[in-house]
């Protein structure tokens, strides 16, 4: 079951193309949850029977494609049709084996070598070999095919060099010795057989589609989607030539297939869970205040995974291509690079009514953009921006921003503080928050303009149009923070005040350039940790991001489910899950 890659993510933080994350989804009105259509509304009892397990997601994928993917809910979607050369144990924290069954590490580290599987086949019958991890790495380094892998696995600027001497041997060569490399190494690999024809035509890009029929889909996980209707339901079916085994030799995954229903209100997606139509879930704050007392009732059980791993954030667009238009630059573009007005804004987010009115305490305040539940790497010395709404306004007059009459304040060159602020919709939480968000600013006289968006909507503006002010948005979080380059690299694609920079734009995306490069040239763990420290130091002064809160995870599942063990880094063995036997 699958996570996303890197902070894909991040839009919203683990590895999305390697296990998938309990579904945090959530409510909407009745009317939705009992439409007709395609929608599958099954008797609770026909999962166990038929050994399908249901749950949902709030949106659409926006691509079929694993090497494309920029959102965590097509990770999520396909996650489980593609494997990668090792995985993260959730339980563990460590690497272990998939498509490699084990791996060698020169003395100087500069070379690994995997050896695969020879007992994995394609959907298709084609047997996976070496050819197709060199086509996989040969797409991900191609400067024309836009990735959110790529930034995680370039070292020094230079790409890992991979040969294949036989079939079933990848011997990678790297310019220097890289600690992530067995986290960032766990990356998708697709078939050449398919893609590769396509890829030489120059149409990647455009290959995968969420209009390709799912049978078109090939790939060597343990499930086969059969049947994608958008805005409706994703369908999956066991891959009876998975090579994957129990300890007895018994075929895996032994669930007979998976139903992901699309629900974009959360409310809906809540009342199917209380009603049997989906099989576990992730509650919400004010959900687990339900739960806890229907456990018995609905004969389901309800766990604390942790606190989030991931980061849920206001940043302010600092791309000058967007702001300076016909020789004009919008006014935007100075204030959202003045860190006078940025530290008034930072000190004008309430966490403590966003924790209490918007998760029913069931989250703390978030300082940096490293979750405490990374303990080696979460930085523990930062000090966090109170709220304090007669600081903000002593920065901002200090600063020019005046106000020229109560409820309006102008700049230093009289144009009045004004912006736009989206996030997705679908997420009370979120739409709360940003409320709280405006009501403050408008306190200080600035007008925010708050329009939340679709989530496919939010995306492309975020890492195609680049048309936005604000936005409130989540990331994902993952346990090595070099798999998060392509967030903190001024040339990542998902830098996304500024992305894809042809150098750095300022001094101090300079600095967390250089810091991301001798970390992962730093194999001793303990002596890894102060530059990601540092790189969370920098955020949080250069305000790049201005935290909010971490919500405290639960799990919540039917009691007929067997081995699901789920945790905040991902699902423990999702191959062992099963309903019990009536």
């Amino acid at each position: 079951m699958a996570g996303s890659h890197a902070k894909v993510t991040r839009l919203i933080g683990e590895s999305i193309l390697q296990r998938r994350f309990i579904a945090v989804v959530g409510l909407g009105a009745l009317a939705v949850v009992l439409a007709a259509g395609c929608r599958p509304n099954r008797r609770a009892a026909d999962h166990a029977r038929e050994q399908v397990l249901y749950s949902a997601t709030a949106s659409d994928p926006r691509t079929f494609n694993p090497i494309l993917v920029t959102d965590a809910t097509s990770g999520q979607i396909i996650g489980d049709l593609f494997d990668s050369l090792i995985q993260t144990n959730p339980m563990t924290t460590l690497p272990e084996p998939r498509l490699a069954k084990s791996w060698d590490i020169s003395p100087d580290r500069k070379t690994i070598t995997f050896h695969l599987r020879h007992d994995v086949r394609w959907f298709d019958g084609q047997p996976l070999t070496s050819r197709d991890v060199l086509f996989t790495m040969k797409v991900i380094y191609d400067p024309k095919v836009p990735n959110s892998i790529r930034p995680g696995l370039t070292i020094d600027r230079k790409p890992i060099e991979s040969e294949a001497p036989d079939d079933y041997t990848v011997v990678m060569r790297l310019p220097k010795p890289f600690a992530p490399l067995l986290y960032s190494i766990q990356i998708p690999i697709i078939p050449a057989h398919v893609l590769e024809p396509i890829y030489a035509a120059g149409k990647f890009n455009q290959s995968w589609g969420i209009n390709t029929p799912a049978d078109q889909l090939i790939g060597d996980g343990a499930y086969k989607m059969t049947r994608y209707v958008q805005g409706q339901v994703v369908q999956y079916a066991n891959n009876r030539d998975f090579w994957m085994k129990d300890e007895h030799g018994g075929h895996l995954p032994r669930l007979r297939g998976q139903t992901e229903i699309i629900v974009q209100d959360q409310n809906a997606a809540y009342l199917r869970f209380l009603s049997g139509q989906i099989d576990v879930y992730g509650p919400r704050p004010e959900e687990v205040v339900d739960l806890r007392d229907k456990t018995r009732q609905l004969d389901i059980t309800l766990r604390e995974a942790g606190i989030d791993t991931g980061t849920l954030f206001f940043s302010f667009n600092r791309n000058r291509k967007h702001f300076a238009r016909g020789g004009v630059t919008d006014p935007k573009l100075s204030w959202f690079t003045d860190l006078n007005f940025l530290r008034a804004i930072a000190h004008a987010v309430d966490k403590k009514a966003m924790i209490n009115l918007c998760f029913h305490g069931l989250a703390e305040a978030a300082k940096g953009d490293i979750s405490p539940a990374n303990k080696i790497f979460y930085d523990p010395n930062i000090h966090d921006y109170d709220y304090d709404l007669k600081l903000s306004e002593q920065l901002l007059e200090s600063a020019g921003y005046h106000l020229a009459r109560p409820g309006l304040r102008v700049d230093p060159q009289g144009n009045r503080l004004e912006f736009n602020l989206m996030t997705n919709t679908g997420t009370p939480e979120r739409d709360q928050i940003c409320v709280i968000f405006k009501q403050d600013l408008e306190t200080l006289g600035i007008k925010v303009n708050y329009r939340p968006v679709e989530f496919t909507t939010l995306v492309e503006r975020l890492d195609s149009t680049f048309d936005w002010d604000c936005v409130l948005i989540g990331f994902t979080g993952g346990l090595e923070p070099n798999d998060g380059a392509d967030f903190l690299r001024s040339s990542g694609n998902l830098h996304i005040w500024n992305p894809n920079q042809p150098t750095p734009a300022t001094p101090w995306e300079t600095e967390i350039d250089r810091l991301l490069d001798e970390g992962a040239s730093e194999m001793d763990e303990a002596k890894r940790a102060p530059y990601y420290w540092k790189i969370q130091e920098i955020l949080h002064d250069q305000l790049a991001v201005i935290e909010t809160v971490r919500q405290q995870r639960y799990a919540a599942w039917k009691n007929s489910l067997e081995n699901y063990q789920p945790t905040v880094w991902g699902l423990y063995r999702p191959e062992w899950i099963q309903f019990r036997a009536e």
